[in-house]
């Protein structure tokens, strides 16, 4: 009887321990998950305080890449590159400035008609998606008219003959603007005698 008692006693003291060691472990990890515990609500007030990054949705993404797309309409005094084509001559001459208007209600001469004549004729010429070929003229003071924009006119400077496309926006220009008739002034060092200083240069 006593070994029993001595069994049970000592089965009694080891589930003591093992109950003891357990409590142990359940009080350090309670202890463990107490010292935690603000270390986590610190990082949950930060993350909270983080700005938020922006959700980019495919309705945004169209809408950037149909602002890329857009290209800038050419108009002539509010009227579209395809009306202006369509408007006679008279409907034109309302458009355009005071000198141009003139000049328009006074008759084109034999000279701008000639030209106007064989830039149609080059154009009728040059086959699909080409460029007409080159008329040449001296008349730098004829004012661009709708029916020339596509033409290629060599304007003469005095010198040589300038290739000009004629283009939407030259529409009321004279040709004169597009083809300069003299070389552009590039000031480099100063000669003998053009300053007092440069007196005194030594020659070699």
């Amino acid at each position: 009887m006593e070994t029993g008692t001595q069994f049970s006693s000592a089965g009694v003291r080891q589930c003591e321990s093992v109950e003891g060691v357990g409590v142990l472990r359940t009080a350090r990890a309670a202890r463990g998950s107490g010292r935690r515990k603000p270390h986590a609500q610190r990082q949950t007030l930060s993350r909270s305080f983080l700005p938020s990054p922006p959700l980019c949705t495919m309705a945004d993404q169209e809408q950037t890449t149909q602002r890329k797309r857009t290209f800038r309409k050419f108009t002539y005094r509010g009227i579209d590159l395809d009306q202006l084509l369509d408007l006679s001559s008279e409907q034109f001459m309302e458009l355009v400035h005071a000198r141009a208007r003139r000049r328009f209600q006074r008759g084109l001469k034999r000279k701008p008609m000639g030209l106007i004549k064989k830039l149609r004729k080059a154009k009728k010429e040059a086959g699909p998606n080409e460029k007409p070929a080159i008329v040449k003229t001296h008349l730098r003071d004829m004012i661009i008219v709708p029916e020339m924009i596509g033409s290629v006119v060599g304007v003469y400077n005095g010198k040589t003959f300038n290739q000009v496309d004629i283009k939407p926006e030259m529409v009321g220009h004279y040709l004169a603007e597009f083809s300069i008739s003299y070389k552009p002034v590039r000031h480099g060092r100063p000669g003998i005698g053009a300053t007092h200083s440069s007196r005194f240069v030594p020659l070699k």
